[in-house]
């Protein structure tokens, strides 16, 4: 009887008996050009016909700030509607944001002014106290700014004040139409640009999209404000097909096919040439490779690239037969290549990690952790660096013997940086990338110092979001360093010292703070309650009494209080099974202990 329902569900449900069950939203797509607002319409001749002008008082004053009449068209759908304004800019979103406060009336204000207080402080409170003064002086207005340069905690808080219509209206960068679902009843593009690249047509897609919520709204509209410079460009980004999507598998050359294959090898999915090449066949890529591959085939792309990670160390033939003609031997993976496998290290970085690390088993300085966090600072961050000598160099006159020491283990010089600062000209070479490793470690160092990302943003002129991004970045890789450590026994001495140094990147709080952190829902904040409470380490959790936690700590559910403590239990449970298990290996009598013969020899 239910395989007789399902077929009938099967054969009932259709693309369009759909339809009933989800909202539609219309979406309006217009155009503005000075004062004039055209629509969209693909059945006119040049692709749009004319809506209206632009009813707004402008003051002299209001029409040199906004010359794009962004005021005049928020205002007609904020406080109670919510609107998106996209910004080429990153700087261009927060002087948006000031520049419509400065001009909104104060009925503004007014309009759920209680609960943009309680977002204000809840900004203070992630923050240890610091609040971002654009927002300070947007958020009464119920505006805000949303880009990458904000940390996690204050997206997550501004973005659930904007989605339950407290904050009305975001300025933004168009990674927030890619990511986050943020929908508006109007989107406003500032310009047909993302930074200094004119809109492809998918970003545009993807950004007006935004337009129109199910379930709240009939209707959504986009505007997309020019200049007549960009008249014709935006006319044909109208009316032109999205683009196509390729794969870029072969042009990510070390972190796409080289990867793929070590990873097929490592997993034994696939050993030989002809099983590999079979794969690629059945990938994206191997649909696409007429459209793609021009001089080479997909044959001769895998023999080149299995022929590079043989040459880098990373794969080993089983066969002595090097031959071209008999290429159908199998191959295995190298320790090197097992531990960038297992360790998820770029293919571009490994033998580059390698060779840090065994230079760094030469003079490793551990009377700081200055040396071990460049050991564990992201390559891939580090070529985007570009760092601010001034700041490079006062950094760099604070360090004390020990972390000079470091410094001139890379190569890297006072005297150097001091030239770098001046403008000098500089003969003698240094490798740019370990400068720049550098300065990217002396922010890391400075943060797990002060833990507060305020600060050490102030300090480095950087923003927040970005050292928050390097923090995330720097952790991740330093356990990465770690299972690539773990599988070569020449690195043995890494091990620990990668463990609790991949706990402070991850936690970034002070040493007292992390065991207690390691405990589900205890956060920073509640962290620093816990310990000034009393409770100091995981056993005083695990015996604590959630009755007793109630009343000590503040907010704290009864919910949240049993589930600390039982997972503290359970925390000190697995801890205690790991040390016995160690303790057992330690006493137990080696199987190659002389004397002592097997059950086979026996026999």
């Amino acid at each position: 009887m239910l395989k007789t329902f399902k077929n009938s569900f099967k054969q009932n449900i259709t693309p369009a008996s759909l339809d009933q069950y989800v909202p539609k939203v219309e979406l309006k797509e217009y155009l503005k050009i000075n004062d004039a607002i055209y629509e969209v319409d693909s059945k006119a001749e040049n692709g749009m016909t004319f809506s209206r002008l632009l009813n707004y008082k402008y003051s002299d004053t209001l029409k040199k700030m906004d010359p794009d009449h962004l005021v005049a068209l928020v205002t007609e759908v904020i406080p109670n509607y919510s609107c998106l304004v996209f910004c080429p800019t990153k700087k261009n979103c927060e002087n948006v944001a000031e520049m419509i406060c400065k001009f909104l009336s104060k009925e503004y204000l007014k309009h759920r002014e209680e609960e943009k207080h309680e977002v204000i402080k809840n900004l203070k409170n992630v923050s240890s106290g610091n609040l971002c003064p654009v927002l300070k002086r947007t958020i009464p207005f119920g505006v805000a700014y949303h880009h990458s340069g904000l940390t996690s905690d204050e997206r997550k808080l501004l973005e659930e004040a904007y989605s339950t219509g407290v904050l009305c209206l975001f300025t933004c960068t168009s990674t927030l139409a890619a990511g986050v679902n943020l929908p508006a009843r109007r989107v406003i593009l500032r310009a047909p640009y993302v930074a200094k690249e004119f809109l492809k047509r998918n970003q545009y897609k993807q950004m007006i999209g935004r337009a129109g919520r199910a379930g709240i709204d009939s209707i959504g509209e986009s505007i997309l404000i020019l200049q007549e410079k960009d008249k014709q460009q935006v006319l044909e980004l109208i009316s032109r097909p999205l683009e196509n999507c390729y794969s870029h598998l072969v042009q990510e050359f070390t972190k796409g096919i080289q990867t793929l294959f070590l990873s097929l090898i490592g997993l034994k999915v696939a050993t030989n040439l002809d099983d590999i090449y079979h794969f690629m066949n059945g990938t994206f890529f191997g649909v696409q490779q007429k459209i793609l591959l021009k001089e080479k085939s997909l044959w001769e792309i895998t023999v080149e690239s299995l022929r590079y990670l043989t040459e880098k160390g990373l794969l080993q033939k089983d066969t002595t037969d090097k031959s071209e003609e008999d290429f159908q031997h199998s191959f295995h993976i190298t320790k090197l290549g097992r531990a960038s496998f297992k360790g998820t290290i770029d293919l571009a970085y490994c033998d580059v990690l390698y060779r840090d690390l065994k230079k760094g088993l030469e003079g490793l300085v551990l009377e700081s952790l200055l040396h071990l966090i460049y050991l564990t600072t992201p390559y891939d961050m580090a070529s985007q660096c570009d760092p601010d000598w001034m700041i490079y160099f006062r950094q760099f006159s604070q360090l004390s013997p020990a972390e000079q020491n470091v410094a001139a283990l890379l190569g890297v010089s006072e005297n150097f940086i001091g030239k770098k600062a001046s403008g000098q000209a500089i003969k003698k070479k240094v490798d740019k990338d370990i400068v720049n490793r550098l300065y990217l470690s002396f922010v890391l160092y400075a943060l797990l110092k002060e833990t507060n990302i305020w600060s050490v943003s102030e300090n480095f002129n950087m923003p927040r979001g970005y050292i928050q991004s390097l923090l995330t970045g720097a952790a991740t890789f330093s356990s990465c360093v770690l299972h690539f450590c773990e599988e070569l026994e020449e690195f043995w001495v890494y091990k620990a010292l990668l463990v609790e140094l991949t706990k402070k990147l991850t936690y970034c709080v002070k040493a007292e703070l992390i065991p207690l952190m390691e405990v589900t829902g205890v956060l920073e904040g509640r962290a620093k309650q816990l310990y000034n409470a009393g409770y100091k380490s995981l056993t005083h959790l695990a015996n604590a009494n959630p009755e007793v936690l109630i009343r000590t700590i503040d907010h704290l559910s009864r919910r949240q209080a049993k589930q600390i403590v039982s997972s503290a239990k359970m925390l000190l449970h697995e801890k205690a099974e790991a040390l016995q298990e160690e303790v057992e290996e330690l006493l137990r009598l080696p199987s190659d202990f002389p004397g002592i013969t097997s059950s086979t020899e026996k026999a």
